[in-house]
């Protein structure tokens, strides 16, 4: 009879297993075979990720995920050993706006010479058509090429005499040739405030543009040389949001940014998103463009659109409006240019911004501030005090960006008001010239370990991509080590990130800049299906291999959205480049 029973147990337990089988819910994709991090928890890694309508259904064995959640059409990937780690996000990058100028760019990000570098210049000038820029805007320094210096105005000129050239270097000087002064028409009375066109003896330009209170001439000059066409504007958009995909990049949070003009400069990525295109769910802040109006802007904005507005066709917080920053006034800049002493803001500051900090808590609009120096966040802080005493934050989503030299004592004020940090890897291109002007620093700038250990939420990003590159494994590399991009220890090493710190702020951590921080950024069941296969060991590779790492295949809301090597026939296809002459056509964004 015992053993009757037993039997009888049994059959009972096989069938309701598989009537247990039979009701789960199929996967649209399942990838076994690999190291999953969930990042769940330090050390925590699965084998298998079953996906179902853009949302995390379960991980744990191969053979688990494959028996329960198989089905005839559910999409089966070997990751082959790979690591899988949920999708990176940028919490400050200027993606839109390089959405824009992409394909007119030629980009010197990871170049690892400038014998190379002009060797790009001159092959890329023989290619672009007359009346046509030839442009490096951003993501490179002299401390990543093995002859540690910039190019001479006169190695350019003799790279490309017939061409006009234009190239920035961080955001306090450019390079203009000779063909592009003439072409520009300067001349010893061109003159833009704050900022310093250099002359010769006799009165001529140089070539060379310096940023001193302001950036102007350089960012002046840059809106002079050329746009793409509109259609062109949604091809360069696509393509970057490819190029940043390849890094395992599935979220930016845009920060605006200097002649981006709400809207007409979002028309290309809104397409890509009404179509169903857009790669990369973006979140995005307004900044207002024109001094003395910002109010204005701001007061006309918050009738006109709202926070969280999904524009995207396919995929949830996909194309949305954020809330309003990076920059709310003129009068707020503290222009970080580490080849010139810092600046103080003006006394009319604090008058700017009450007024627009009054109205975005009152309509509870999120809002992030563009702050440097310790003694800007000072002044800024005093204003948000202000006012939260009669109009209450109450939990209303508001950060800082940058915040280099912010103090201990600003950073409690910080937390008392429910506030974050956007950080970025500002110093691994300034590292040396912050050194310079300032000395070596004791402590890490910014003080991420103290943020972190003080309970304020920190985000990671680039502010790619007119300074620093947009590759983010160069980011997490600056994380690991503290070096500039030219080697020098910055940060001291005993306050370095480890690995799973260092991540959790490229995932969840930036999450909470975008109010999603319940919603991505592990990979847990009902989070979003956001996802890379990377190509080597994140958590096993030395900080030098780190820099290397890119994506083999990454996965948007459940969908491959780029794929590479073995994975290759995965790729979605894409328009070819245009114009037909562009730098991306031939050599690509970073240079691996």
């Amino acid at each position: 009879m015992k053993k009757l029973l037993t039997i009888t147990f049994g059959l009972l337990w096989l069938v309701a297993a598989a009537i247990s089988a039979v009701a789960q819910p199929k996967a649209d994709m399942i990838i076994y075979n690999g190291k999953i991090a969930t990042m769940e928890k330090a050390g925590e890694f699965k084998q298998a990720i079953a996906v179902k309508n853009g949302l995390i259904l379960a991980t744990g064995s191969s053979s688990f995920i494959l028996q329960q959640y198989k089905g005839t059409a559910t999409k089966i990937i070997d990751a082959g050993g790979k690591t899988v780690i949920p999708g990176l996000n940028d919490s400050h990058m200027h993606a839109i706006r390089e959405g824009l100028n992409y394909n007119m760019e030629l980009r010197w990000d990871g170049v690892k010479t400038l014998k190379r570098a002009m060797e790009m210049l001159k092959e890329q000038a023989a290619r672009t058509p007359p009346g046509a820029w030839v442009k490096v805007v951003g993501g490179w320094n002299e401390f990543q090429f093995d002859e540690k210096r910039q190019p001479t105005i006169d190695e350019i000129n003799a790279a490309v005499p017939d061409k006009p050239v234009f190239i920035t270097y961080l955001y306090g000087k450019a390079f203009v040739n000779k063909k592009g002064i003439e072409v520009l028409g300067y001349d010893k009375k061109t003159n833009y405030p704050g900022s310093l066109v250099e002359l010769d003896k006799e009165g001529v330009p140089t070539g060379l543009l310096y940023a001193k209170q302001t950036p102007m001439a350089i960012y002046k000059t840059l809106a002079l040389t050329g746009t793409l066409t509109p259609e062109e504007r949604i091809n360069s958009s696509e393509h970057f949001y490819r190029e940043i995909n390849s890094f395992g990049i599935t979220s930016v949070i845009d920060a605006a940014g200097g002649s981006q003009n709400y809207d007409a400069d979002y028309q290309a990525s809104l397409a890509l998103a009404k179509a169903g295109k857009l790669t990369v769910r973006t979140a995005y802040y307004l900044f207002a463009q024109q001094k003395g109006k910002e109010l204005a802007d701001y007061e006309k904005w918050v009738g006109q659109t709202y926070p969280n507005k999904n524009d995207h066709l396919l995929m949830p917080n996909g194309y949305a409006m954020e809330g309003a920053g990076e920059n709310l006034i003129a009068s707020g800049a503290d222009f970080e240019n580490f080849l010139e002493p810092r600046i103080e803001l003006g006394p009319e500051m604090e008058g700017d911004l009450e007024p627009v900090i009054r109205l975005l808590v009152k309509k509870r609009w999120p809002f992030r501030l563009h702050a440097t120096y310790g003694e800007s966040i000072d002044r800024m802080l005093n204003i948000f005090e202000k006012v939260n005493k009669d109009t209450p934050f109450n939990g209303l989503r508001w950060f800082f960006d940058h915040a280099e030299t912010i103090t201990d004592a600003e950073l409690l004020r910080v937390k008392a008001l429910g506030g974050g940090v956007a950080v970025q890897f500002r110093m691994y291109y300034q590292g040396e010239l912050y050194k310079k002007m300032y000395g070596q620093p004791q402590t890490q700038l910014p003080p991420i370990k103290k943020m972190l250990a003080m309970g304020i939420p920190v985000g990671m990003g680039t502010d790619a991509p007119r300074i620093s590159t947009f590759n983010p494994w160069m980011a997490l590399h600056w994380l690991l080590t503290g070096e500039t991009i030219g080697g020098m220890q910055f940060w001291p090493k005993e306050q370095v990130l480890d690995k799973y710190t260092a991540l959790k702020l490229y995932t969840t951590g930036s999450a909470w800049f975008s109010g999603e921080q319940n919603k991505k950024g592990k990979l847990v069941k009902g989070m979003y299906a956001d996802m890379a296969i990377i190509s080597d060991d994140y958590f096993t590779q030395t900080p030098e291999k780190v820099k290397q790492i890119n994506a083999l295949m990454t996965i948007v809301n459940g969908r491959i959205v780029f794929a590479r090597g073995k994975y290759a026939s995965e790729c979605p296809p894409i328009a070819d480049v245009t114009p037909s002459w562009s730098p991306v056509k031939f050599y690509g964004g970073y240079q691996q």
